[in-house]
């Protein structure tokens, strides 16, 4: 009686212990406006993961993004209207299992001689095991200036702190590595990239060029990160390398865990 009473107890603290945390997998692809692959092709890919919400980056506009919700059984899909330096078929998307309550694009285009504009962000709120995350998937440009102009500056400045939403993910194609000076802006904002939680070393790897591995490369410059206020941490993740690539970069992903009370 005594060891099922301790065996009854055990379980009911370990799922109450479950019960205080949502797990949200998220990825982040740079897709080249699809010139190397297709959308069912991009969603076979991602289909190990079991992903709950995918931000991607130079996609193409119409349904590019809902194709590749089909092949994954994710239903919802927005994609914004501002196409990167006004190119064909770069625009930001995302892909969710859950229902978007409010959705948004933010441009984030300045005024700067040396980079192209327009840049902009997409967002969305959805709720994870009934917990609302605010997403945001965006491609801005490598920023050559100081820390106060750059579309980094524009986000973390103008944008992020507006933010009511208590648990929030950033990812997308930067267009900048670790420890440059716009990185640097977006972790004293408040963010934390998930490599640091998952212990690799950037400077030792690289998501782009993924079609020319042979040339020297631009490192990692696809990145994910979370609100360090929301008290989260990344389980696993990683760079995903493809034997075949689909796109010039290659896409990253992250388990990120979130208390429920924030």
């Amino acid at each position: 009686m005594l060891a099922s009473t301790l065996w009854g107890m055990a379980t009911v603290m370990g799922a109450s212990e479950s019960d205080k945390l949502t797990h949200v997998r998220v990825a982040a692809y740079n897709v080249e406006f699809g010139r190397s692959t297709s959308p069912e092709q991009v969603g076979e890919m991602f289909k190990p993961y079991k992903l709950d919400i995918i931000g991607f980056n130079e996609v193409p506009d119409g349904d590019w993004t809902a194709r590749v919700g089909k092949v994954l059984g994710m239903k919802h899909s927005y994609v914004g209207k501002i196409s990167s330096a006004n190119h064909k078929d770069k625009y930001k998307s995302i892909l969710s299992r859950t229902p978007f309550e409010a959705t948004v694009e933010h441009e984030l285009s300045v005024e700067r001689r040396r980079s192209w504009n327009p840049a902009s962000c997409v967002k969305s709120v959805t709720k994870v095991d009934g917990v609302a995350v605010a997403f945001y998937s965006l491609h801005i440009c490598r920023s050559k200036d100081s820390h106060d102009t750059g579309h980094a500056y524009r986000l973390a400045q103008d944008i992020l702190p507006k933010e009511k939403t208590n648990r929030v993910i950033v990812l997308g194609d930067f267009n900048n590595n670790m420890g440059d000076v716009a990185m640097n802006k977006l972790e004293a904002s408040g963010l934390r990239p998930t490599w640091k939680d998952l212990k690799i070393d950037t400077s030792k790897e690289f998501t782009y060029n993924a079609l020319k591995p042979e040339q020297p490369n631009l490192g990692v410059i696809d990145h994910i990160f979370y609100n360090t206020g929301s008290r989260a941490s990344t389980k696993e993740g990683g760079i995903i390398e493809l034997k075949n690539p689909l796109s010039d970069h290659k896409p990253v992903w992250a388990e990120i865990v979130f208390p429920k009370r924030p």
